[in-house]
């Protein structure tokens, strides 16, 4: 995953928060079911906290219901919503607006959109959205 690949690199020194900027900033993150499975979302939180003024907090959640295509199917929909409203949906809907949600599962974000109106972004666009202009 490509927050495996910017943790390899800050932990070589060829990147780290002077690239990024100052202000404050606090996430929450969703791992991915197939993320969680294979590696853990330990290095997506760990590339979320380069920048040394964002707060990572990573959210015990469970399955936000998508689960790839499932929650797209006519006949799952329902099923799918429920799943997320059972830690997901809640926990994105108390943050307050400033707060950014973060999600590296395509699947995850378009559910989490969907289920809350929340639009949670890549931790890879939440990087770059972060980087000090050139």
């Amino acid at each position: 995953m490509i927050e495996e690949f910017l943790v390899r690199e800050a932990e070589a020194g060829r990147i780290d928060a002077s690239a990024f900027t100052d202000a404050p900033q606090t996430i929450l993150l969703h791992g991915h079911c197939h993320q969680k499975a294979l590696a853990g979302p330990g290095a997506s939180a760990s590339a979320l906290g380069i920048p040394k003024n964002f707060s990572v907090e990573l959210m015990d959640t469970g399955c936000c219901g998508m689960a790839g295509s499932f929650g797209y199917e006519k006949e799952h929909i329902e099923l799918s919503m429920q799943v997320g409203e059972l830690a997901l949906f809640p926990k994105v809907r108390s943050a307050s607006e400033q707060v950014l949600i973060a999600a590296p599962g395509t699947s995850c974000r378009h559910q989490i959109l969907d289920g809350t109106g929340r639009k949670a972004l890549h931790p890879a666009a939440i990087l770059f959205q972060a980087l000090r202009s050139v």
